[in-house]
């Protein structure tokens, strides 16, 4: 009996049928027919109505299981006896009837046993409770005879605490008493009319495990009964110890604590810290990230849990994704699908039905049934940007290519790179796909930085670019990032474009003849730094000056390009991680790195070390005398050397950076162009032609003479050329730099509140110096304030600049203050 939607259950059961629900990772149903296997029944009738294409898909003709299976399909509700009238075309010997949505183990060889000893028409197995109220209980005689029913009786009609456990034992003659046409029930039509026709109908309390997993407390209680052994069940994998089931190809962190009993699916990947408590089941292909705890729960299969996530006494659905510092308490259930955004807490008793989004820093105290608030936005500040085959799976990779592949004409040819994980082989791969399938040609350059992917896109006949990468400030995130034809990231405009082809699912198909093509063009690299040193005309001086550095490749792809360029310098160079680790990213330390680079420039007397990011991109400097600058040092030492080099120079700068850079562009008569803080508008800015440098304040920056996007070895270039030119130590430049007291917070703002909270602040700053380029800048004396909504977490950014730290932090915390009492 396979039919049951299973409501109580919901949202477990929102979109999979009860008999599917898994326990213990398998289908109940398939418990059930296991128990029926080893009991010698192979010959199989299952009763399927509420999405029956579900169970007929996973369980096909039983032969995987060892038996025979068919299926009778009711199109309307029959009941219970009237569904199994409806499979009466297979049932013309002795038969039982077990509901294929219970826990059991009974033993059915002694149920028949004692049936066929009775020469009985009907036989229930009965089953003990200790709260009988919910069940229909039978009250039998000495010799097992039934002498009556009562369904679901109050505590005064309570004479036993034998209940009906809906496994029956038939003879085809029971047909007789089910009428056809309608629906009809065995407890209250069918058995009664047997009782009063006086035939033999008798009760068999059985020995075994029996529950009916009604509630999500029966089905967690259930979960608890297998792993306390008190239910005989197979489950997948190797006892690691006892009370403790690892499933194959799971991967557990030696410093996790699995405390057991608990159930570690196939495929899972447990990590550093981690603690599993008791009775906790993970389902298959399950990621538990570092320091999340997780007791008395059941994580269904494809589920994620980020660092720090707290789950107690919860059921999570199939494919859900817990960000960082979530929190489910005791009773909550997710359905499958769920996002819960970082640092959300998901309170006791409530219910998420599938597909719903919590925003993060959500607190969730009652159940979300019909609300739903999707993803708001695809593309993010660096591109499109997600957890590794979480986020940004491969088919979520196929679909995105074939929408920006459809912003394009058929027939053009896009440039595609990755670096060298094993994460971005695979979605680049199937970013082609995508493109190929909406008849768009592939240069793929393989491995190759983001710089060299630009380049190529400007110096060939490319319609744009594309490249995967894993992200430089989490090993476990991807980012796809677009670019247009001038290989700058693509705007806004666009960008939505593309999002409204992927949610409308309009992509491009052409026809079998109209496919793309992928070629493999040669010499980027070559063409690259070819251009570079063209763009630098300091080269000779450089050269004639001994050079001495140290270089921190980050195992990156820019063990490509820098053989090639170092030989054009003519440097001493000593290189640290100098090449390209392919079988998956070598984890990097940055802080490390640079520390280390200090230490090697030190010990060896070189007058610059330099670590570069293994996309390209960023560059962390590091003087002579072995000081590691920071990001808002650096800016400022490259800023005075172009606005020295160059008189009357146009610099882009974001809205955010400190004062003491509008301090320099002023002294030297230098103008600067405000620019938003997202990279695509600040490489629009550099691209719009007459702007000499670009900064960002992330280690990343840009000399639009070669190439008006962030480049590390370009920008390594210009500064040793610069430095070239002045005759002086990087050293002196640094100390000649003024201190930066930034501070920031970030202050909780729900996505509905975050228009009304800016336009309020403006309306309050009426009358103060403000600038609007992106977000409200309030201009003090002493610093300023920025404040900016976040384009894709429910939060505002407030950063603040002061002549001290503690006035920055001062200056930062009051703004905050008035942000919050404005959301209250």
């Amino acid at each position: 009996m396979a039919g049951g939607e299973g409501t109580r259950l919901r949202p477990l059961t929102s979109n999979q049928p009860k008999p599917m629900l898994p326990m213990a990772n398998r289908p109940m149903m398939e418990h059930v027919v296991r128990l029926l296997r080893q009991h010698g029944f192979d010959d199989i009738v299952v009763t399927v109505a509420f999405m029956a294409n579900t169970i007929r898909t996973y369980f096909g003709d039983g032969a995987e299981l060892g038996v025979r299976m068919v299926y009778a399909t009711e199109e309307t509700p029959l009941g219970t006896a009237g569904s199994v009238l409806n499979a009466r075309e297979e049932l013309d010997e002795r038969f039982v009837v077990i509901s294929g949505d219970v826990l059991t183990d009974i033993d059915l060889s002694a149920l028949v046993a004692f049936h066929d000893a009775k020469s009985s028409l009907v036989t229930l197995a009965l089953a003990a409770v200790e709260n009988p109220l919910e069940f229909g209980i039978v009250i039998t005689r000495e010799d097992g005879s039934v002498e009556r029913f009562l369904e679901k009786p109050g505590w005064g009609q309570v004479f036993s605490d034998t209940i009906n456990t809906g496994i029956y034992v038939f003879e085809p003659a029971i047909f007789d008493y089910i009428a056809e046409g309608r629906p009809v029930d065995f407890s209250s039509e069918v058995f009664p009319a047997v009782l009063d026709d006086g035939r033999p109908i008798f009760g068999f309390v059985a020995d075994g495990y029996w529950e009916d997993v009604g509630t999500t407390e029966a089905y967690l209680q259930a979960h608890r009964d297998i792993l306390d052994d008190r239910v005989r069940v197979e489950i997948d994998g190797f006892p690691l110890r006892p009370g403790v089931w690892l499933g194959r190809g799971s991967e557990v962190d030696p410093t996790a604590v699995v405390d057991g009993p608990a159930i570690i699916g196939p495929n899972c990947s447990v990590g550093a810290g981690v603690t599993l408590g008791e009775y906790s089941t993970l389902g298959a292909n399950v990621r538990v990230a570092e320091h999340a705890r997780v007791s008395r729960s059941v994580i269904s299969d494809n589920g994620y849990l980020g660092s720090g996530c707290r789950v107690e006494g919860a059921v999570i659905g199939r494919s859900c994704d817990l960000r960082a510092r979530v929190a489910c308490e005791p009773g909550s259930v997710l359905g499958e699908g769920c996002l819960v955004g970082a640092g959300a807490e998901i309170r006791s008793d409530v219910k998420i039905y599938p597909f719903k989004t919590v925003e993060a820093g959500a607190v969730v105290n009652s159940s979300i049934v019909w609300e739903s608030r999707g993803s708001r936005l695809l593309f993010g500040r660096d591109g499109v940007r997600g957890i590794a085959n979480v986020d940004i799976s491969p088919e979520l990779a196929v679909r995105l290519a074939a929408a920006w592949a459809s912003t394009l004409d058929k027939g053009s040819t896009i440039t595609a790179s990755r670096d060298t994980s094993r994460a971005a082989r695979v979605l680049k791969r199937a970013v082609m796909v995508g493109c190929n399938a909406a008849g768009v040609n592939v240069d793929d350059l393989e491995v190759a930085t983001v710089p060299v992917t630009r380049h190529d896109v400007r110096d060939s006949t490319s319609q744009g670019g594309v490249t995967v990468r894993l992200a430089h400030d989490d090993p476990q995130s991807v980012i796809i990032k677009f670019m247009d034809r001038e290989g700058l990231d693509l705007d806004e405009v666009a960008q939505r474009k593309i999002e409204r082809l992927y949610h409308r699912e309009e992509s491009r198909r052409v026809l079998a003849g109209e496919i793309g093509d992928i070629d493999f063009p040669g010499r980027a690299v070559e063409r690259y730094v070819a251009d570079l040193v063209s763009a630098t005309p300091d080269l000779a001086e450089i050269s004639r000056g001994g050079l001495k550095m140290v270089l921190d490749v980050s195992y990156g792809s820019a063990s490509f390009v820098l053989p090639h360029l170092l030989a054009k310098l003519e440097a001493d160079v000593l290189v640290v991680n100098p090449y390209a680790h392919t079988p998956g990213m070598i984890s990097v330390d940055p802080e490390a790195s640079a520390a280390h680079v200090a230490n090697l420039v030190r010990a060896s007397g070189a007058q610059l070390g330099a670590v570069i990011d293994a996309s390209g991109e960023r560059l962390r400097i590091v003087d002579d005398e072995g000081t590691v600058l920071s990001d808002d040092q650096a800016l400022l030492v490259l800023l005075r050397l172009v606005v020295d080099h160059e008189s009357h120079a146009r610099v882009a700068l974001p809205v955010s950076v400190s004062n003491a850079a509008e301090a320099i562009c002023a002294e030297a008569g230098a103008e600067i162009i405000s620019t938003k803080l997202s990279s695509a508008h600040l490489m629009e800015v550099a691209a719009s032609g007459g702007v000499s440098f670009a900064a960002s304040q992330s280690g990343a920056f840009i000399f639009p003479r070669f190439l008006p996007a962030f480049d590390a070895a370009a920008t390594l270039t210009q500064l040793v050329s610069l430095l070239a030119g002045t005759g002086q130590s990087l050293s002196k430049l640094v100390r000649a730099t003024p201190p930066v007291h930034i501070a920031h917070e970030a202050v909780a703002t729900p996505w509905e509140q975050k228009g009304l909270v800016m336009r309020t602040l403006v309306e309050q700053l009426a009358g103060r110096d403000l600038v609007l380029v992106d977000g409200v800048k309030v201009k003090e004396d002493d610093g300023w304030c920025l404040v900016l909504p976040d384009p894709e977490e429910p939060v505002t950014h407030v950063w603040a600049e002061g002549p001290s730290a503690a006035l920055a932090t001062a200056r930062v915390q009051q703004y905050a203050v008035r942000l919050r009492q404005l959301l209250g």
